[in-house]
C-alpha cells in the first residue's frame, strides 16, 4: 500500500481509494473542545482519568468522537483510552449511534446498611415515578454515608435520610451541587499551633526520632491491613530517590465512613500528618488519590491544598490531588498506583511491593487517610495519645463506623478493646423495636458474627481465629428482623460487582458463588470448593476475602441457608 501523491489519496488495493486512513476518524468540533478542556495542561499519559473527568463533567458522557479526540491529543491509541474509560464505573461511554443518558443520574446506594434502611423500595419508587428520558435511576455501590441511610447522590449532592418527595423537590430546585460541610479551615488550624511541628521537623528534624515516635505509639495502618506504620518510612528510605507518597482515600469498604468524617471537620490534621510523613520520606511528590464518591471532600481539599501553597507551605504542584472515577478496587493499594498512572485500576503481582516498585516504578511509602491524622495527633501529642488507652488487653484506639440497626449511626472513637457491646452502647443501643442477631465488624470483607459472639474486642488480630478480621472498622448491626442469608448475598453481589476480572478464581467464583446463594438451599459442599478456590488463588484481598461471608453465614446461620 503506498501513498498516491498526484491525487493525494490512500491506495489500499487495485483500482480502490481513500482520502482517509482506515477507522475512526477524528472529529474536529469534538477535537477543538477537548483541547480547549485540557487547556494549557500537560498532555501526560498519568492525567488520562482526570482529562476524561473533564470530558464527562461538561458533556454528560463519553462519546466516542471525544475518545477518539483525546486519544489523538495525548498520542495514545483509542483502545488503551477506551479500556481505561470502561473500567471505571463513573465514566459512561456512548458509542456511535447510541443515545446518550439524560442530563440528570440519580444513583441509589445498595450498600447493606442502606438495603437494611429500604433502599430498594425507594429505588423501585424512584423508577416508577420518574420519566426515564430525563432522569436515570442506577444502582451504585456504598457511598460512604451509612450513617444516613438510606442515601442517593443526584447529580454530585448527596440526599441523607433520602425519600421520593425529597429527591423530587432537590431534582425541581436543580440542587445537584454538594454540599460543603463547615470545617477548620487554615487560618483556624494555625491559631491552634498547626503545622508549627512540621516546621520544627523541616528545619531540624530527625526521621529516625519521628519514626520511632510513631512506633512506639502502637499506630498500625487503619485502611484495614494493620502494618506498623513508622516501619513503612525505614523500608521506603532504604530505596534510591526519587520517592513518593500516595495516601490512599479510596475507602469504599462499604459501612466504612470513618475517613470521610474526619477530612469535613479538620481537614489540616490529616494535611499536616501526611506532609510530614512525605518529609520522613523526602517524598519528591506527593498523590492523594480521593473516591468520587466524596465530591464535598474534593472541594474541600482543592481550597486547603490551594491555601497551603498560598501559604508557602508546600511548593504549587507539590499535592497532586487525584480524583477516583468508582471503582472499589482502586483500595488495594497497588491498584490505586495504576490509577494514579492513569490506567485500569488492576492490582499487581508482588513481589516487587510498592515500597520499592510503586509509582512510576519508584520506592513509594503508601498511607491511609486516618492513618496520617494520627501520625499529625502523635507528633503534635505524643506517643501515650494512643499507647496509653488499654482495655481488654488490647493498647490504642479506634474509629469505628457504626450503621445498621443501632439508635444512632456514627463514627464513634473508643479503646481498641472495645466489644461489639461497647460499640453498640456507644452508638445509643439498638434501634427501637429490634433485638441484636449480628454484625459485621470490618465490611463485607469481615463476613458475618452471631451476636453470641460479643466478649472479642474488635481490634488487629483478635478475630482472625474466628475466620474474620476487623479491617477497617466499618461496623454493621443486623437485629432480629434481618435475615443474614440475605445479608451475605448482599455482600457477594458487592463483590461480584466490583472485582477487576483480572484473575479467574476472584472473576467467576464471585459469579458462581451469587448464583448459588440464590437457590432455595445452598449447595454447601459446592460453595466451599468455590470459597477455597478464592481464597488460594486469588491474586488480591478482594477475592481472598470474598468467601469470608459465605463460610461465617453457614457455620453461624445454618437454619437460614
Amino acid at each position: 500500500m503506498a501513498l498516491d501523491h498526484d491525487k493525494g489519496v490512500w491506495k489500499s488495493g487495485r483500482g480502490k481509494g481513500r482520502k482517509t486512513p482506515k477507522g475512526r476518524q477524528l472529529d474536529d468540533q469534538a477535537w477543538a473542545e477537548v483541547q480547549a478542556l485540557l487547556g494549557g495542561r500537560p498532555r501526560r499519559r498519568d492525567l488520562l482519568i482526570e482529562f476524561l473527568h473533564l470530558i464527562q463533567d461538561a458533556h454528560g458522557h463519553l462519546s466516542a468522537a471525544h475518545l477518539r479526540a483525546l486519544a489523538h491529543e495525548m498520542n495514545l491509541s483509542q483502545a488503551e483510552v477506551y479500556e481505561v474509560a470502561s473500567f471505571y464505573a463513573h465514566f459512561d461511554v456512548v458509542k456511535e449511534g447510541e443515545t446518550p443518558p439524560p442530563a440528570l443520574t440519580i444513583r441509589v446506594c445498595d450498600s447493606l446498611s442502606c438495603e437494611l434502611a429500604g433502599a430498594e423500595k425507594l429505588r423501585a419508587a424512584l423508577e416508577e415515578g420518574l420519566d426515564p428520558s430525563e432522569v436515570r435511576v442506577l444502582r451504585a455501590p456504598c457511598m460512604g454515608r451509612c450513617d444516613t441511610a438510606p442515601v442517593v447522590e443526584l447529580g454530585h449532592r448527596h440526599i441523607d435520610h433520602a425519600d421520593p418527595e425529597k429527591i423530587k423537590t432537590a431534582i425541581a430546585e436543580g440542587d445537584t451541587h454538594p454540599v460543603i460541610p463547615a470545617y477548620e479551615g487554615i487560618e483556624a488550624y494555625r491559631s491552634n499551633g498547626g503545622y508549627t511541628v512540621l516546621e520544627e521537623l523541616r528545619a531540624s528534624g530527625d526521621w529516625e526520632a519521628v519514626q520511632q515516635k510513631v512506633l512506639d505509639s502502637g499506630l498500625r495502618g487503619l485502611g484495614g491491613a494493620g502494618f506498623p506504620s513508622g516501619r513503612k518510612w525505614g523500608f521506603v528510605r532504604g530505596y534510591e530517590g526519587p520517592r513518593y507518597l500516595a495516601v490512599n482515600g479510596d475507602e469504599g469498604e462499604p459501612g466504612t465512613f470513618k475517613d470521610r468524617y474526619y477530612l469535613e471537620r479538620t481537614p489540616h490534621l490529616f494535611l499536616e500528618g501526611m506532609l510530614i510523613a512525605a518529609w520522613a520520606v523526602e517524598a519528591e511528590t506527593v498523590f492523594l488519590y480521593m473516591r468520587d464518591e466524596y465530591p464535598a471532600v474534593l472541594e474541600i481539599l482543592r481550597r486547603e491544598i490551594a491555601a497551603l501553597e498560598e501559604a508557602g507551605i508546600v511548593a504549587p504542584g507539590y499535592i497532586d490531588l487525584r480524583r477516583g472515577a468508582g471503582a472499589y478496587i482502586c483500595g488495594e493499594e497497588s491498584a490505586m498506583i495504576e490509577s494514579i498512572e492513569g490506567k485500569r485500576g488492576i492490582p499487581r503481582h508482588r513481589p516487587p511491593y510498592v515500597a520499592e516498585v510503586g509509582v512510576f516504578g519508584r520506592p513509594t511509602l503508601v498511607h491511609n487517610i486516618e492513618t496520617l491524622y494520627w501520625v499529625a495527633r502523635i507528633c503534635r501529642e505524643g506517643p501515650a495519645v494512643l499507647n496509653s488507652t488499654e482495655k481488654n488487653g488490647r493498647k490504642g484506639l479506634r474509629s469505628y463506623s457504626v450503621s445498621g440497626r443501632v439508635a444512632k449511626p456514627g463514627v464513634y472513637l473508643l479503646p481498641a478493646g472495645s466489644t461489639i457491646r461497647d460499640v453498640i452502647a456507644a452508638a445509643g443501643g439498638m434501634a427501637e423495636g429490634h433485638a441484636f442477631k449480628a454484625y459485621q465488624p470490618g465490611g463485607p470483607s469481615s463476613g458475618l458474627l452471631p451476636a453470641s459472639i460479643d466478649d472479642v474486642p474488635l481490634d488487629f488480630d483478635t478475630l482472625q481465629p474466628l475466620g474474620s478480621f476487623i479491617g477497617s472498622a466499618a461496623v454493621v448491626v443486623l437485629s432480629d428482623k434481618d435475615s443474614a442469608r440475605e445479608a451475605a448475598l448482599n455482600m457477594l453481589r458487592f463483590f461480584e460487582d466490583e472485582s477487576c476480572g483480572q484473575c479467574t478464581p476472584c472473576r467467576v467464583g464471585c459469579e458462581k458463588a451469587v448464583k448459588l446463594m440464590q437457590a432455595d438451599r445452598w449447595d454447601q459442599p459446592l460453595l466451599e470448593e468455590v470459597c477455597l478456590a478464592m481464597a488460594d488463588a486469588s491474586i488480591c484481598g478482594l477475592g481472598q476475602a470474598a468467601p469470608n461471608p459465605i463460610r461465617l453465614t453457614m457455620k453461624h446461620f445454618p437454619d437460614e441457608i
